[in-house]
Parts: C-alpha cells; sequence; structure tokens
C-alpha cells in the first residue's frame, strides 16, 4: 500500500501543503486544523481491482470539499466512508450524520461535502466510479449523507470486510482474485444498504437523478441571494410544476430545503475556527441572506436560539471562545 504523511513538512502552512498532497491521490479539499499548534494525518492506499481503498488518519479538524473544487464534466467516483475509530459529523446533500466507530455513510464527490471530526480520527474509504457503483446500487442518490448505523443488518460484517482489507492485508491477495473480492465487498455494501434500515424510497432510478441535478444546482448557487425555486425553474428550462414533482420525494418544499441549507451552512461556519474573526452578518450574507433580521429569526425558529449565543456554546466548548 501507499504512504502518505505529514512527517516532514513545515509546521507554517503544513493542513495547506497536506492539502495539495491529498489531492493528488483522492479529491481537491481543504485542511482546517481543529489546533493551530499541531496537526498531523497519514493517508494509507490500496487498489483492489475497482476499487480504491483510502485509510485516512487526523486529528480534530475539519475536511471541506467546497463547489470551487469541483471540476464539471470529470469523473465523480463515489466513497462509502467507514468511520473506523473515533467520531466525526459529516455534511453532504442537505443531510447531517454523526458517526461513531462502525458507522456508514455514503459520499458524491461530484457535489460539496463537509467532514468535521471531533479527535484523532480513522477513516476508511471505499472508493468506486460512479457506472460500477450502479451495478450493485443503482439508486445511490438516495443513500447519499446518510448514516447507516453500525449496529443495522450487514453493517458489522461489511465493517469488518472494510477493517480487514484496508489494514494491507488485500496485498497478500493473488491479483487474479482482486476482482472477485472487490465484486463481492460491493455486492455486500449494496445488501447493507438495502436491507440494513435505511429507507428505501418509492421512487425510479430517473426520478433520483434528477433529483440528484436539482439538489447539485441549489448547492452550487446556494450563496446567491436571488436563487429561489422560480430561478432554478428557469435555469433549468423545466416547469415549477415538474421541479415540485422531482422534489416531493424529499418530503421538502423546494424553499424549505434552501433556507434550511443555508441556516445549516451559516451554523457550521459560525462555530469553525477558521471564521472565528468573521462576523455573523458577513457569515449570513455570504450564504444569500440579505436580512440581519430575517437571518437572526429564521436561525432562531430552526436552533432555538440566537446565533450569538449558538456561536458562544460552541466555541467554549472547544476551547475557542477566547
Amino acid at each position: 500500500m501507499e504512504l502518505l504523511t505529514t512527517e516532514g513538512l513545515p509546521a507554517v502552512g503544513r493542513a495547506a501543503a497536506w492539502a495539495e498532497i491529498y489531492a493528488t491521490r483522492m479529491s481537491q479539499c481543504e485542511f482546517t486544523p481543529g489546533n493551530d499548534n499541531r496537526f498531523d494525518a497519514e493517508l494509507r492506499i490500496g487498489q483492489l481491482g475497482p476499487v480504491k481503498l483510502a485509510r485516512l488518519t487526523v486529528d480534530r479538524c475539519s475536511v471541506e470539499r467546497k463547489q470551487s473544487h469541483i471540476v464539471r464534466q470529470s469523473p465523480r467516483p463515489y466513497n462509502f466512508l467507514l468511520q473506523a475509530e473515533g467520531a466525526s459529523t459529516f455534511y453532504h446533500c442537505g443531510k447531517e450524520a454523526q458517526l461513531e466507530a462502525g458507522d456508514f455513510v455514503l459520499c458524491d464527490t461530484g457535489l460539496p461535502h463537509y467532514f468535521l471530526t471531533h479527535d484523532h480520527s480513522v477513516t476508511v474509504m471505499v472508493r468506486v466510479a460512479g457506472e460500477t457503483l450502479r451495478t450493485y446500487l443503482p439508486t445511490p442518490e438516495q443513500f447519499c449523507g446518510q448514516r447507516l448505523g453500525r449496529t443495522s443488518g450487514l453493517t458489522g460484517t461489511v465493517a469488518a470486510m472494510v477493517r480487514e482489507l484496508s489494514s494491507g492485508a488485500g496485498g497478500a491477495l493473488d491479483p487474479t482474485c482482486e476482482d472477485r473480492v472487490a465484486r463481492y465487498l460491493l455486492e455486500m455494501i449494496s445488501l447493507a444498504y438495502t436491507t440494513g434500515g435505511a429507507p428505501v424510497e418509492e421512487a425510479s432510478a430517473i426520478a433520483w437523478q434528477r433529483r440528484r441535478d436539482v439538489l447539485q444546482h441549489i448547492e452550487s448557487n446556494l450563496r446567491d441571494p436571488d436563487l429561489s425555486p422560480a430561478t432554478v425553474s428557469a435555469d433549468l428550462r423545466v416547469s415549477p410544476r415538474y421541479l415540485r414533482t422531482v422534489f416531493a420525494s424529499g418530503g421538502e418544499k423546494m424553499g424549505a430545503y434552501i433556507l434550511r441549507r443555508r441556516l445549516e451552512e451559516c451554523a457550521r461556519q459560525m462555530v469553525s475556527p477558521a471564521w472565528k474573526a468573521h462576523t455573523l452578518t458577513e457569515i449570513a450574507f455570504s450564504w444569500g441572506f440579505n436580512s440581519a433580521a430575517h437571518f437572526t429569526r429564521t436561525f432562531h425558529e430552526k436552533y432555538g436560539m440566537a446565533p450569538r449565543e449558538y456561536r458562544l456554546r460552541h466555541l467554549e466548548s472547544l476551547g475557542l471562545s477566547g
């Protein structure tokens, strides 16, 4: 297996240097250390037929893949993330997944996502091309960002397989067997998702793909203050009725989704060490709000407290309120 590490990198700018290294093997993203005085990371990568196995070990930090990191028309593999050690929070496709050791979450690398580790963390990624994955899981869109708990169905068995293969044991496999093992792994992951308690919506694959396209457009334009169901309809050149039908599978109206996602991004950024020096108004306006009063009111309705109180509580819990 290939080993990459922060060892030997300068202390100043270490996270940025690591992000550049990480981008050459995985995806372009931004690493923000939770501790200004220390950041260590390690990445072990192996290949198993059509599957890439990557074991990422990091100190407390955030990992963000922004819209600016995503190149349109480029390959967009999917990542099954196993929280092997530690705990984390994963934000993706409008969903928040609280992960503990043994839990999985599915990520579409073609869409923005944010990963916050709460302390020392080990995550194993099972990366597979979209066209390959759809042979086993025809509509992965419906599972993206959704936690698959360690006690659900076959999850524990799959987690054990992934841990074993990512530990380097797969290196002893006969190369002629690698494809068969990879296929078996993907079949087991598919079974874990379809039988493990994650709700499967009654919608066709085409409907889920259309919903993914709408979500991608919204996520790409979430910072635009003019974003609304009407502008989405005009930009995608489809009728409002059609959009309501496509969006209905998620059980949430589009306008409510846009507001919720903006509030979630504001809440996340407010407590990020990287944004500690920015005012609440700056953060709110950067996510499409154009009224401080409207932001404060809707934030309080969602989180049960004013933005300032929310920020103070979370920064204090991280020891960053000073």
